[in-house]
């Protein structure tokens, strides 16, 4: 029996890591904070409660395990942390990368694969998808937090010949229950109501939980050699139009009345009024509203090879 070991494996990504690899017959081993009860009792599965930067308690994990696979979701948004991330974060997530790769190399582990958010790229002006080798550039809290998990990952375990390594970015995920992404590119933050442009026909790249799940119980079963490590985007096939977040809202939550607006002002003098740089750096969900029609997506051909991108707001679970 394979075993996989799941950093952050019992925040809202974690919880369904673990499920889908349970159901595939794999041991798993989740390692947080706290447990969040989802996993527990199921066969095959262990709790270890520790904090990303409790050195001791990850030694001793691997220590007691031989992983085949490690999944790094710890200090993940939207599974350990939350949307506003601070340097405290920042500066745990480091202390985390210090040991987790070398434990890693260490214990010879065959695949390690890094949760990382496609936060990390420099957005076009074009809308051209971004693909894996578009230039990088992180500019709020978050993306600089992955970024350095990315490039301490290449310093660390780019150097050995035996483990694939994979980073996986991710873009702003959901789940039926899980809507704080999608309701967030509908919501002005400055009064909390509710709006939409014209008809709503411009949108977002998201990436259903279910789909990123899909994507790592198959690359997990393939990812046999290095030719597979590398840099891969995951994100929904297609993006999700402001009006299907509307109509999703409203089969499966209360949100009030969605006023119509017309497109802001793109005048320099405007753009600036409307960006508020502190805000955008600590907020990861910041709608930055001068980006809002640019319909930015993420080339996904890379992950297709794995996952057939089956889940959508329409019949996500």
């Amino acid at each position: 029996m394979r075993k996989v070991l799941v950093t952050g494996g019992c925040g809202l990504i974690g919880d369904h890591v673990c499920s889908g690899f349970l159901k595939k017959g794999y041991e798993v081993v989740a390692i947080d904070r706290q447990s969040s009860e989802y996993n527990i009792g199921k066969e095959n599965f262990t709790f270890v409660e520790a904090k990303p930067s409790d050195k001791g308690t990850y030694a001793n994990v691997f220590e007691s395990h031989n992983f085949n696979t490690v999944i790094h979701l710890a200090c993940t948004a939207d599974n350990d942390l939350g949307h506003m991330i601070t340097d405290a974060d920042i500066k745990e997530n480091a202390k985390c990368n210090e040991f987790i790769y070398r434990f890693a190399i260490a214990h010879d582990v065959e695949q390690f694969i890094l949760i990382s958010t496609t936060q990390v790229y420099q957005m076009p002006k074009t809308r051209e998808p971004l693909r894996e080798d578009d230039f990088t550039k992180p500019s709020t809290n978050y993306a600089k937090l992955k970024s350095e998990s990315e490039n301490k990952m290449a310093s660390d375990i780019g150097k050995t010949r035996n483990m694939m390594r994979a980073i996986v970015r991710v873009a702003p995920v959901y789940t039926k229950d899980f809507c704080g992404n999608l309701e967030a590119k509908i919501t002005d933050p400055k009064d909390n109501t509710k709006f939409v442009y014209r008809t709503g026909e411009y949108g977002f790249h998201f990436c259903c939980v279910h789909n990123l799940v899909d994507f790592l119980l198959t690359f997990v079963q393939a990812a046999e050699d290095q030719s597979y490590s590398g840099i891969y985007n995951m994100a929904d096939k297609n993006l999700t139009m402001a009006s299907e977040i509307i109509e999703y809202m409203k089969e499966n939550h209360r949100i009030g009345v969605v006023l119509q607006r017309n497109p802001p002002n793109t005048s320099i003098t405007a753009i600036k009024n409307l960006i508020d740089n502190k805000e955008m750096k600590v907020n990861y969900r910041f709608l930055d509203f001068t980006r809002i029609l640019t319909n930015n997506m993420f080339d996904v051909s890379k992950a297709s090879k794995f996952c057939s991108f089956r889940w959508t707001v329409n019949n996500t679970k």
